[in-house]
């Protein structure tokens, strides 16, 4: 192994790369309930204000929100895993 590879292989990986995602077009994007947990936001609701200030800030910088937040509601797993049955 060459010592451009053992740098490489030293390296801790950025917590955004491990929860980014990307879509069918190979476009990357990162949820907000993994950013919120990789921010160590104990409670959601405390992060969907900084999400709120994200969208503002790009806003008054000029650029179309629509173009970089998309609003998504993720299904969760609630209860015993009994229902329906």
């Amino acid at each position: 192994m060459g010592k451009e590879n053992e740098k490489f292989s030293n390296e801790r990986v950025s917590p955004f790369e491990l929860i980014r995602r990307t879509n069918d077009a190979e476009g990357e994007y990162w949820s907000s309930r993994d950013l919120a947990s990789a921010l160590e936001y104990s409670d959601y609701r405390n992060f969907e204000a900084v999400v709120e200030k994200a969208k503002l800030a790009c806003f008054n910088s000029g650029h179309n929100v629509d173009d970089h937040f998309v609003d998504v509601n993720d299904m969760v797993s609630i209860g015993s895993g009994d229902a329906g049955k």
